[in-house]
């Protein structure tokens, strides 16, 4: 099969693409890492099955922890129902509870399996919030559900909470509650408005500085409850101003798509481990490259997983919340699944010539597992827009 195909360009014409890249070897056995790296992990939509797709979108569910399977054998923790599966855009709580009830099942069966779930709020409309006990009841309602059944919570940032606050006094007051009924240690989890605008002002400020001063007072006063906190807000400097500040033993979760591979490696000092969405469309090249770290091999780390940071700087560009459909667009071309749909029909926030550029980085990146695979279902895509 020849390896080329026509790819569609901004000025309106479509040219010869040929791929360049050569799949990651997949390793033999579950590798071993010198950071934590949790993959933030999809949900596989079952688009035929015939329900209401934009408020209650089927999920194939088999699917879905078949991919969570791949992950755990590339040697990742999952990070559970984040904002990668679409939590508050297509997959609702009611949905959520049984993707962390089905997850949790399946990694017991499974050696070396581990994962974390997320806790929020989504249950409580943002426009529904009135108090901060609200909020709280809502964060409750969550953590029972994640801990009744054995797991482990990262307590999501709140739509909810972020409306309502009108202090960083409210913040300590809701995150205190809630870390102080945890029964494990909870990694916490900053996500800039870039990933979802109701996010606006989180930690009380819009100002960086005081926001980092306010949640650095939270994990102090809480911080044998607190394991480590995400931070995604896609400025590197930001991240490492935050990593220099947190007490020793709390660690710094890089969630930076843009900066992920600078900021993994480190200073030679502090580095960061990793709680990353990108990971789940890259995870051959950052399981080979993490392992390579771990061994010292800092070169063939570089080697492998910096050609993937301009194919997450693609997918996560603004406006950043869609980046979703460019991570399942990548399952699809990789053969996860066997169809490029989302809940929600979310693949359609994106257009072709922004999937036509994933295309080609992710070859470039050596992300392609399956060069013909990808071709045959690339040019069934781009036929879809009248490319031949």
């Amino acid at each position: 099969m020849t390896l080329t195909l026509n790819l569609p360009a901004a000025d309106g014409t479509a040219t010869p693409y040929r791929l360049v890249g050569t799949p990651i070897e997949k390793p033999t056995s579950r590798p071993s890492f010198n950071r934590i790296a949790y993959a933030a992990a999809h949900v596989v939509s079952a688009p035929l099955i015939d329900r209401d797709p934009w408020n209650r979108p089927a999920i194939d569910w088999d699917t879905t922890m078949a991919f969570r399977h791949h992950l755990w054998s590339l040697g990742f923790k999952i990070a559970e129902a984040m904002d990668t599966s679409q939590r508050g855009m297509g997959l609702d709580w009611v949905g959520a509870q049984e993707l962390i009830r089905r997850s949790l099942a399946e990694a017991k069966t499974v050696e070396g399996a581990d994962l974390a779930c997320g806790v929020g709020t989504d249950h409580l409309a943002p426009a529904d919030a009135r108090s901060l006990d609200e909020v709280i009841a809502a964060y409750e309602t969550q953590l029972e559900y994640v801990e009744k059944f054995g797991g482990r919570a990262i307590m999501m940032a709140s739509r909810a909470l972020a409306r309502v606050a009108t202090s960083p006094d409210d913040y300590a007051k809701v995150y205190g509650r809630i870390l102080s009924q945890a029964k494990d240690k909870v990694v916490l989890h900053w996500l800039g408005d870039m990933f979802d605008p109701q996010l606006t002002g989180y930690w009380g400020s819009s100002d960086f500085e005081k926001a980092l001063d306010c949640v650095l007072s939270i994990i102090s006063q809480n911080k044998d409850k607190v394991d480590g906190i995400k931070i995604s807000l896609l400025e590197n400097s930001k991240e490492i101003a935050l990593r220099n500040r947190l007490p020793q033993d709390v660690l710094c979760f890089t969630g930076d798509d843009f900066n992920y591979a600078e900021l993994i490696e480190g200073d030679g000092t502090r580095h960061s481990h990793a709680l990353l969405g990108i990971f789940d469309a890259v995870a051959p090249s950052a399981s080979k490259a993490l392992a390579c770290l771990a061994s010292g091999d800092t070169e063939t780390f570089r080697a492998v997983l910096e050609p993937t940071v301009p194919l997450s700087r693609k997918i996560f560009e603004a406006p950043t919340q869609y980046y979703k459909a460019g991570v399942v667009f990548l399952a699809w071309l990789n053969g996860h699944q066997t169809h490029f749909s989302l809940p929600a029909g979310m693949q359609t926030a994106r257009g072709i010539l922004h999937y036509a550029e994933i295309f080609r980085l992710a070859d470039q990146a050596n992300a392609l597992d399956d060069p013909e695979l990808a071709i045959r279902r690339m040019k069934n895509f781009a036929g879809v827009y009248g490319i031949e």
